[in-house]
């Protein structure tokens, strides 16, 4: 299994997701960010099971879709994650 590493882009987002769904429903907040960490350690034991980012041609470059994000992620290595950014799919995404 790969270590993974959270940049602080990827933790501010999280944050961030927390933050505008709890407005709502504090209780909600938890369960999507639950979610979303619950993807990322799937990612940790099989890392190479995100698709490519399809706006960047690097094979290293991957995600997987915990709706309605996109995880966005780096193979570092043979034996690194770095989670980049927590991204909803519904925004452009950044270049």
């Amino acid at each position: 299994m790969r270590s993974l590493l959270w940049t602080n882009q990827a933790r501010d987002d999280l944050a961030a997701i927390r933050e505008f769904i709890s407005r709502d429903s504090a209780h909600y907040a938890d369960i999507v960010v639950a979610r979303l960490i619950a993807a990322v350690d799937r990612i940790a034991r099989f890392p190479e099971s995100g698709r490519v980012v399809p706006e960047f041609v690097d094979a290293s470059l991957r995600e997987v879709i915990s709706r309605p994000y996109r995880i966005v992620y780096r193979l570092v290595g043979p034996d690194r994650i770095h989670i980049l950014t927590v991204h909803h799919g519904a925004r452009m995404f950044p270049g």
